[in-house]
């Protein structure tokens, strides 16, 4: 067994864990968990102090995809009854982006379903992000449209993006077990694509997928390769209607373990703990702020997130700042009482009176499950379906 404090030492001096360590972690029993969170949090606070880069989702285009990745409910012939919908236009998407940027978002990432953008799609994008930092000279757009052709990284960053997601997802070696319409190698190249073209490359992982401890290594040994600035790690939703249904065996310790290996093998690159991370850290959400250094505000591209608030309250109740925001607390608190102001004006509770909520109905006019609801045997959460923000008259949760 590995020593987690002398791994720390070496990752803070340059050396990053080694596949040998990594994969000891995230073997290594419960009863080492808090040794492993403080060698881990050494190496975040080394590299981030007690900074969170707050992240912010719009989903310009959902649903209707033509690729069959097996996770996502955007998926060619997925029954899930998400949101679908064209292109938002200019201006809603940058007061969707501005939503976030209000509720601490330094970044705002435009998200497009499909196999990859053509020239036009480029070019509307890169109106978007001209559109949003002439209004709002501070923030950072990072992009995710899908698999580059060549010249539109190049127009991208000419407009102003500055990073481009696109997650390898997963290990090369487990990849087609859950894609067959196109390659690892095919997302690898846009990566490197996008770096090439002078933006900040973001790619990270979704773990639960049924992979192995060697394959989350092999995933993160390649992010470190291609030189990702940037690695969210998503936790699997397991959306009704995909192949993935029902696949739920993560533990909240082991997600921890798991963002502990990413970042002792990744010292000094921002680590986002992504979609899922309601669902499966729980109520070790707090704790693994001090391993990762970004998180996504709100909800998902398909799916809610926790609330806001709670997002800040994490935030500020654990002793960290905001990058972009003099005062964490002060935000909080403000918005807090923009919203119980709102509330009073509309008539509503206001003692601390949460954001409108959606109908209980799907797009579909379904009766939409409640968060936490039970996939038959109990032992499966379903995600509640984002039916709120972009692509709806409803107000986003930011």
């Amino acid at each position: 067994m590995f020593n987690f404090s002398e791994i720390a030492d070496r990752a803070v001096a340059g050396t990053p864990a080694s596949a040998d360590e990594a994969l000891s972690i995230l073997r290594s029993d419960d009863s080492q968990l808090l040794d492993l969170v403080a060698a881990a949090g050494r190496v975040r606070r080394h590299h981030f102090g007690m900074k969170i880069k707050v992240n912010y989702l719009v989903n310009l285009k959902s649903g209707l995809c033509p690729e069959d990745c097996g996770y996502c409910s955007q998926r060619l012939g997925s029954d899930t009854e998400i949101l679908k919908y064209s292109w938002l236009k200019g201006d809603e998407a940058r007061r969707q982006a501005e939503f976030g940027l209000a509720g601490g978002a330094s970044r705002v990432c435009l998200v497009a379903s499909g196999r990859g953008p053509s020239n036009r799609d480029v070019e509307r994008v890169a109106g978007m992000t001209e559109d949003i930092k002439a209004n709002n000279p501070d923030v950072e757009i990072c992009a995710c449209l899908g698999i580059l052709k060549n010249g539109q990284a190049e127009r991208l960053r000419d407009a102003g993006v500055d990073a481009y997601n696109h997650n390898l997802n997963t290990a090369k070696s487990h990849y087609e077990d859950i894609c067959s319409t196109h390659t690892w190698d095919e997302r690898a190249e846009t990566v490197s694509r996008a770096h090439e073209a002078g933006m900040s490359p973001c790619s990270g992982l979704i773990v639960g997928m049924k992979e192995t401890d060697e394959q989350i290594v092999e995933a993160v040994e390649s992010l470190r390769e291609l030189g990702s600035d940037s690695i969210p790690v998503n936790f699997l939703i397991p959306f009704e209607g995909t192949p993935l249904e029902g696949v739920n065996y993560l533990t909240p310790t082991q997600c921890l373990r798991i963002l502990c290996a990413v970042r002792l093998m990744c010292p000094d690159k921002e680590l986002r703990m992504a979609g899922g991370r309601e669902m499966h850290l729980k109520t070790l959400q707090p704790m693994a702020l001090h391993v990762v250094n970004s998180l996504f505000l709100g909800d998902y591209l398909t799916s809610e997130g926790q609330a806001a608030e709670d997002d800040l309250d994490m935030i500020v109740d654990g002793g960290f700042e905001i990058v972009g925001q003099d005062d964490a607390r002060a935000l909080r608190d403000r918005l807090r009482a923009h919203r119980k102001a709102h509330a009073e004006a509309m008539g509503g509770n206001t003692d601390d009176a949460p954001a409108a909520e959606a109908p209980a109905t799907l797009p579909c006019g379904k009766s939409a499950p409640p968060a936490g609801a039970s996939a038959g045997d109990g032992s499966v959460t379903v995600p509640t379906i984002r039916r709120r923000g972009a692509g709806t008259v409803l107000a986003p949760n930011a």
